[in-house]
C-alpha cells in the first residue's frame, strides 16, 4: 500500500457541526477546500432566510453546487483550452458528497 493510500482523519466544521472525515493524504487539500465551500454556501443560504432546517439547507447547497458544476462543464466544453481535470473534479465531487451525507446524517441525530 502506497503512503498516499493510508487514510488520515480530519476533524472539520460544517455549518457549526464537527465531523471526522477520512481521506487520503493527497486528498486533504481538496477535501478542506470542499468543506470550506460547502460551509460557505450553507451559510449563504441560511443568511438569505428563505430556507430553514439543516437538511433543507444542505440539499439546497448541494443543488447550487451541482448547478455550478454543470454550468462550468458546459462553458468548458465550448471554450478552447477549457479542459477539465476529470480526476480532480471527481475527487471534489466525492468529497462534497461525503460532507453532505454526513451533514444530513447528523441532522437526524437527537441534540
Amino acid at each position: 500500500m502506497a503512503a498516499t493510500d493510508t487514510p488520515v482523519y480530519l476533524d472539520v466544521l460544517i455549518f457549526g457541526r464537527e465531523y471526522r472525515i477520512a481521506c487520503r493524504e493527497d486528498e486533504r487539500p481538496a477535501l478542506l477546500e470542499a468543506v470550506a465551500l460547502l460551509d460557505r454556501r450553507m451559510g449563504e443560504i441560511r443568511d438569505a432566510g428563505k430556507v430553514t432546517g439543516v437538511e433543507r439547507i444542505a440539499v439546497m447547497a448541494a443543488l447550487n453546487l451541482a448547478n455550478d458544476l454543470l454550468r462550468e462543464r458546459k462553458e468548458g466544453a465550448r471554450s478552447p483550452g477549457g479542459a477539465i481535470d476529470a480526476p480532480a473534479l471527481a475527487r471534489r465531487i466525492r468529497d462534497m458528497h461525503a460532507a453532505i451525507d454526513r451533514t444530513l446524517a447528523s441532522a437526524d441525530e437527537p441534540l
